[in-house]
């Protein structure tokens, strides 16, 4: 039974990291926002013990910020963690591409067809939840939990970033829907050292443009 109830507990943690890295996905928890803790552990049908061991997780991955006396917050990211994300992703990626042996081809090319269709009604929102999950499957090709849960933690992050980004340049992801479409044409064409090249040189200088956004 003692085993079982750790078992328990970790899982009940695991989904209390997982769900706030839902909602900073979805756009449902904002940088700077102050999280209630009695309301989210209701939400979660969790307890408070169990939610502040999710936060501590949080913590560790960047996501939140808890500050003595003042409460939990989400993280508002900067400069360097755009330069570190970034920097992760450009090692990650193209890795994926170059090594994944499950790479879904056919599903890497409906999400671009998914960013395109967005693009030309005009919904920002929609191309950037398509981009991420053109990346998010680019990692899946790899066919490992470890690193999905590395890239779900990256994403989180990112789309912390994106918040601000997107309320200074709404149309910020456009340009990458051809990139990403780019990338799958390559792929098409078994020109696979040229697409995982293509795609590290995008992501790098997607960081650079962010960076200098934010500066």
């Amino acid at each position: 039974m003692p085993a079982q109830a750790a078992e328990d507990a970790s899982s009940l943690r695991q989904r209390a990291v997982g769900a706030v890295r839902a909602r900073i996905s979805a756009g449902r928890l904002r940088p700077g926002q102050k999280l209630n803790e009695q309301v989210l552990a209701g939400e979660l049908q969790i307890s408070r013990n169990t939610l502040r061991e999710a936060f501590a997780t949080l913590a560790e991955d960047g996501i939140i910020l808890r500050i003595p006396h003042r409460g939990v917050f989400i993280s508002s990211p900067g400069a360097a963690d755009i330069t570190d994300i970034y920097g992760a992703r450009a090692a990650l990626e193209p890795a994926a591409l170059l090594w994944g042996s499950q790479r879904d081809l056919p599903r890497l090319a409906e999400v671009v067809a998914v960013a395109e269709a967005a693009r030309a009604r005009g919904d920002d929102s929609a191309v950037a939840d398509a981009n991420q999950e053109f990346h998010r499957r680019v990692v899946a090709g790899v066919g490992s939990p470890t690193l999905d849960e590395t890239m779900e933690r990256l994403l989180a992050r990112m789309r912390l970033v994106f918040v601000r980004v997107l309320e200074r340049e709404p149309e910020f992801h456009g340009p990458f829907v051809d990139e990403n479409r780019a990338v799958v044409e390559l792929l098409a064409e078994g020109r696979t050292e040229e697409a995982a090249d293509r795609l590290r040189r995008s992501i790098e200088c997607t960081g650079r443009e962010l960076v200098r956004i934010f500066d």
